[in-house]
């Protein structure tokens, strides 16, 4: 990883922060760092990202360290990311609609709910956040 990651919260009041990075073969890793920035990486697959989004606007999850932490712009460019590899008309159609939440600076909660209707699992973004980052450290 040479771009640095982009975190989105800790997933303990002091613990590791969960967050992204781009990778260089254009795509994004799920990053899971500590402050001291030793960070694991996996490959994220589109449910993690929308997933992270999630989190970002619900804002579920602790503060992330200052250094690291996503931005608007940051989690814009994630779902436009997600939005690009959009399989069947349904889901791009409804990662549109969140893309132009993200851009237009709707109200989170409007956000999170655009966000929400793009996941294609039935696990609670945070909950899958926490067993993917669990998976990426052991």
């Amino acid at each position: 990883m040479t771009v640095a990651a982009c975190a989105v919260g800790r997933l303990g009041p002091s613990g590791p922060w969960v967050g992204f990075a781009p990778t260089l073969d254009d795509g994004y890793a799920l990053v899971v760092g500590a402050d001291e920035g030793h960070a694991a990486v996996v490959p994220a697959e589109p449910d993690d990202l929308v997933a992270l989004a999630i989190a970002y606007f619900a804002d579920e999850l602790p503060e992330p360290p200052e250094a690291f932490a996503a931005t608007h712009g940051d989690i814009g460019a994630l779902i436009r990311h997600v939005a690009e590899g959009a399989t069947g008309a349904a889901r791009a159609r409804q990662l549109a609609e969140a893309v132009d939440a993200v851009d237009d600076g709707l109200a989170a909660d409007v956000v999170v709910g655009r966000l929400s209707r793009c996941l294609e699992g039935d696990e609670e973004p945070v909950a899958r956040l926490r067993r993917r980052a669990a998976e990426v450290v052991s």
